[in-house]
């Protein structure tokens, strides 16, 4: 069985544990040994070890129940968001804006209240009026749908649309720069029916509107 000869020990104890997880050692739900057990397999103490369970615990993978012990609660470590969304394509990224909008678009329509509204409107008028640079369109197009999410009342899918936002907004300019016929009075009137549907809450059509534009977004830059 490996054990650890370099520093930072805690972290390698926790890269070996999850390691022997990833290999099927333990399943879903299962009990690991106790620290005196595993200290010596992974030839360190026990502090460490217990440090690499709480390592492991702040990813998810493991749960200490006060008197039971430590179990498996997941089979391997989520990846860091930033980490991955610099990996995506961006064809992946706006599928991603696909699922989260459309039915962000959907609980907006049931969800909106009056401040929503009102948000909603003010950003769709600044987004009618940014038209002096590439820059300030995208920034004022990303407010507009953003506003729609907020309406949505659902933190969950805001915090993953914020996290997309760095990520698309450079293609998106860059994208412009070669059309060169952004804002325009079509693509104008397509986000005027997206909000006409989410402050009439008419949650359907609120739905297709937000999914129609964004494959076509999805279609342009593929």
């Amino acid at each position: 069985m490996p054990q650890i000869h370099r520093t930072p020990l805690a972290d390698q104890a926790a890269d070996l544990l999850l390691g022997r997880i990833r290999a099927g050692e333990w399943q879903l739900g299962q009990k690991l040994p106790g620290e005196t057990t595993l200290a010596p397999q992974l030839g360190v103490g026990r502090s460490t070890v217990r440090e690499a369970i709480r390592q492991l615990a702040g990813r998810g993978v493991l749960a200490s129940r006060q008197g039971a012990g430590v179990f498996v609660t997941a089979l391997d470590a989520p990846e860091d968001w930033d980490a991955v969304l610099r990996r995506a394509d961006i064809v992946s990224v706006i599928e991603a804006r696909i699922a989260i909008e459309s039915e962000a678009a959907a609980l907006a329509a049931t969800r909106r209240t009056a401040a929503d509204v009102r948000a909603i409107r003010r950003t769709l008028e600044h987004r009618a009026a940014a038209v002096a640079s590439i820059e300030e369109h995208v920034d004022a197009d990303t407010a507009f749908h953003r506003a729609i999410i907020a309406a949505a009342h659902n933190p969950i899918l805001l915090d993953l649309f914020d996290g997309l936002t760095p990520r698309l907004r450079q293609t998106m300019i860059e994208m412009l720069r070669i059309r060169v016929d952004f804002g325009g009075a079509e693509d104008h009137r397509r986000h005027v029916r997206l909000a006409d549907t989410v402050i009439a809450r008419d949650a359907d059509a609120a739905r297709a509107e937000s999914r129609d534009h964004l494959l076509e977004l999805k279609d342009a830059l593929a």
